[in-house]
């Protein structure tokens, strides 16, 4: 009777088995073919016409500071669909048949400013960021002119030495500092 029971519960175990094997097999057999059809659906996103088009991309980035990057890539593309999805938080400026140009607003200053930009004052007063020294006189952008008889010396001394700017936040403590001098016209 032992015997017996040992191999009904051998069947069971082996039955069991046999079932788990059987939806393993059938459960791997869906993934399958639901990947094969996720790249069949993903291949017919709105092929490019005549295949794949390569285009000419320049990427316009503008920052806070003025000044504006341009980078130039060549870009295959298979599927108009993705091709804007990728560039979706760009704003398209100008586009034809072999060339897109985007354009993006940066907010932070360029790395042209982070790694050469300095505050200082122009001969006329006036507060301004150079390229390097103010004494160099490489003027990247301009901004008001400072009633130079009511600075502290301190300050007028930093700006004529030249303030430099590597972040975003510095930028923007240097412009609330010296506003307060700005010339008021009428």
């Amino acid at each position: 009777m032992l015997l017996l029971g040992t191999r009904r519960g051998d069947e069971n175990v082996y039955k069991f088995k046999k079932r788990t094997y059987v939806s393993f097999v059938c459960c791997l057999i869906i993934v399958c073919t639901l990947i094969t059809l996720s790249h069949e659906a993903h291949a017919e996103k709105t092929p490019v016409a005549g295949g794949p088009r390569e285009v000419e991309v320049i990427l316009q980035r503008v920052y806070l500071d003025g000044e504006v990057s341009e980078e130039e890539v060549v870009e295959t593309i298979w599927s108009m669909e993705d091709f804007w999805s990728y560039y979706e938080d760009w704003e398209v400026i100008d586009l034809n048949e072999h060339q897109i140009i985007f354009k993006k607003e940066v907010n932070d200053i360029s790395p042209l400013m982070k790694m050469h930009g300095y505050f200082g004052m122009a001969e006329d007063g006036t507060l301004s960021i150079y390229n390097g020294k103010p004494s160099e006189k490489d003027v990247i952008q301009s901004f008001f002119q400072i009633n130079t008889s009511e600075l502290k010396s301190h300050l007028h001394d930093s700006l004529i030495e030249g303030i430099p700017v590597s972040t975003k936040d510095q930028y923007f403590q240097v412009l609330k500092l010296y506003e307060e001098y700005a010339v008021n016209e009428m």
